[in-house]
């Protein structure tokens, strides 16, 4: 049975991930998947409603489903992001009962009554009452920032949380007026009123103008356009997102409007566009729990659409949607910590049918990790990296196929641990990242894409999960050897060789990414180096490799010596990645995450914990005591394959 575990691992998984493949099953009669598919603007580009309700529902409520509140019986069920998409935009006296506001400051939750779960969850209706304070304190707290130049980056707790649920609530009413005003009941029957009064109210406008003033008619007629007008006044300020597309298939293919300005172009010229009737009908469908009806305004609208060229959007629409739906990056992370797990029980009692199993499982992950990437190339139709989130998914998995060489080479579960705990962290750290909104947005005006970018961003993110790999096998080399009994000096010799092999790899890419960055800054700002901190930060990685190799060829330092030097790299590796986009200054400032200095902070604190037991003499180090010649291979002392004892000169620990 060993002997096949690792193929029916494998297969367990692949079957999982072939099953996403399949499309999703409706909770209900409505064609929710439908819906998700149809294009919009939002965010500078064009995506389908599920990408921007899953985009926006991870920014507020920091998940992609709401679950039952228990302030409301009749919430039964969890909701996707569509879903609840949709019964924002058509139903929102229903959505206003769900805690979907996530509040982390004990300061803020006391505040605003928020005490369930783990983090505060308040529902619309609840902070009805504690409304004024909150706008009033974000608003207080920009103004403040305003009148002294404070910047956003020295927000204490408080303050983030303060304005991450005043922004989060703006965008909630955003939603709620996105295809009709938020207090509208049958916006079908509003539309059908509003369109029978526009004729007679230009017609007396008319009359007014040639100075012929009729009758109490002609001014009711007048009377009601002014109040429909003022009700698509308001809820311009709030639209979003741009739900009707270009008239004209010559026009801007970006040339995308909201709902509440068709309206109000409507007012003028009495002609409607498309999209208005067939959201509204929609909307008005779903308040009706009428799936008949709403399914067939998504077909018709479906229909519409292609029919007026534009069928790429669509394709583009179910494509992405395919894509949310496979969820790779998901399904990657949990495929890499059970290959970790594997890995680690490997190294407990080195029974080969985990390592295999585990390497399986690395490579399975890979090859999802890979598509995944290809698959977000297509859709953004640009070079692996090009934000902060990105940039964790490229990092991981350069650092995976590294981990992966080095496990064909040194067959010792090494490559496997490294690539599956650097590949884990990355995506959580990814994870993270796209809880500030849209990961597939339009790239900065000031990262105009050109060969130069394209070239750099890769190599460059190559060197860095190249330094990342070398310093893990750093930290595996001083874990295992300090900590267990398991680091046999064969095993320390193999970790060695990985690291310095690793590090002479990084140190090309690292190099020659560095100055192809200089190139594209000289095409697109006018200089090749201006000293900016993030460019400061690609030069302290080549450096500090660059250090590595002289100290280690001049013999300054040995084995144990040089696996410390790699975990300092991941400090300098980590603050260029990240600490330089905290700073707030800078041309490469963007991608700015102030929690993630918290974290940031932990893992250099981590490194130097790492780097400083490496100092510690070598006779404190379990696998250097006498008793560690029981090797764990064969259960019993085996000198030709043990831990160096004191009676043998260490040379791996030097």
């Amino acid at each position: 049975m060993k002997k096949y575990f690792s193929w029916i691992v494998a297969a367990v998984f692949a079957a999982w991930i072939v099953s996403g493949i399949r499309p999703p099953k409706n909770p209900t009669d409505f064609k929710l998947d439908e819906f998700g598919r149809l294009p919009v603007l939002a965010n500078g580009r064009i995506q389908p409603l599920d990408s921007f309700a899953r985009n926006t529902l991870l920014s507020i409520h920091g998940t992609q489903t709401v679950r039952p509140s228990t302030n409301d019986p009749a919430q039964t069920r969890i909701l996707s992001a569509r879903e609840w998409l949709l019964e924002v935009m058509a139903n929102p006296e229903q959505a206003d009962k769900r805690r979907i506001f996530r509040i982390e400051s004990l300061d803020l939750r006391n505040l605003l009554g928020a005490r369930e779960g783990r983090l505060g969850q308040l529902a619309q209706n609840e902070l009805a009452p504690k409304l004024d304070e909150v706008i009033k304190g974000a608003q207080q707290l920009l103004k403040m920032e305003e009148d002294t130049g404070r910047e956003p980056q020295l927000r204490n707790g408080y303050e983030r949380d303060l304005m991450h649920l005043y922004q989060s609530m703006i965008m909630y009413k955003r939603l709620k007026n996105a295809i009709q005003p938020e207090d509208g009941r049958d916006f079908k029957a509003e539309l059908k009123i509003f369109r029978e009064a526009i004729p007679p109210a230009l017609a007396a406008l008319q009359q007014h103008q040639a100075g012929n003033f009729e009758s109490a008619r002609t001014n009711e007629s007048i009377q009601l356009l002014s109040t429909f007008m003022g009700r698509y006044q308001d809820m311009t300020r709030w639209g979003h997102p741009m739900l009707a597309p270009p008239l004209n298939p010559k026009a801007d293919r970006d040339a995308w409007s909201s709902i509440a300005t068709n309206l109000l172009q409507a007012m003028r010229s009495a002609e409607f566009h498309p999209a208005i009737d067939y959201f509204a009908a929609m909307g008005s469908a779903w308040r009706e729990n009428n799936p008949a009806d709403f399914n067939k305004a998504v077909s018709d609208y479906q229909g519409w659409l292609v029919q007026h060229g534009l069928g790429a959007e669509m394709s583009k629409g179910k494509t992405e949607f395919f894509f949310n739906h496979l969820e790779p990056f998901y399904k990657t992370t949990l495929i890499y910590v059970v290959a970790l797990l594997l890995g680690c029980g490997f190294w407990l009692n080195f029974a080969p049918w985990l390592r295999k199993s585990a390497y399986s499982l690395v490579i399975l992950a890979f090859v999802l990790h890979t598509a995944g990437l290809i698959f977000r190339m297509w859709l953004e139709g640009r070079p692996p990296v090009t934000n902060l989130y990105s940039s964790a998914v490229f990092v991981g998995w350069g650092a995976v196929l590294l981990g992966i060489i080095l496990e064909r080479f040194y067959p010792e579960g090494i490559g496997v641990v490294t690539a599956s705990c650097v590949g884990f962290i990355t995506l959580i750290i990814a994870h993270n990242l796209a809880l500030g909104g849209d990961t597939m947005e339009m790239m900065r005006a000031v990262l105009d894409t050109n060969v130069w970018l394209a070239t750099h961003v890769v190599i460059i993110h190559i060197g860095y999960a190249a330094t990342f790999l070398a310093g893990f096998l750093g930290l595996i080399y001083i874990a295992r050897g300090f900590f267990t009994r398991t680091l046999s000096q064969e095993t320390a010799k193999g970790l060695v060789r990985m690291a310095y092999g690793t590090i002479c790899f990084a140190t090309l890419f690292t190099f020659v990414g560095t100055v192809l960055g200089g190139l594209w800054a000289d095409q697109s700002w006018g200089r090749f180096w201006g000293w900016d901190p993030k460019e400061n930060g690609a030069l302290l990685i080549v450096l500090a490799n660059a250090t590595l190799l002289h100290a280690r060829w001049g013999g300054m330092i040995r084995d144990r010596g040089l696996m410390a030097f790699t975990i300092f790299g991941n400090i300098i590796t980590a603050w260029s990645w990240f600490g330089t986009n905290m700073l707030g200054v800078g041309l490469h400032s963007y991608g700015f995450m102030d929690k993630g200095f918290k974290w940031l902070v932990i893992f250099v604190a981590s490194q130097v914990a790492f780097t400083l037991i490496a100092t510690v003499p070598v006779r404190y180090w379990r696998s250097f005591q006498d008793n560690a010649g029981e090797s764990p291979r064969d259960g019993g002392a085996n000198p030709s394959n043990s831990a160096i004892t004191d009676a043998t000169p260490a040379a791996p620990f030097r």
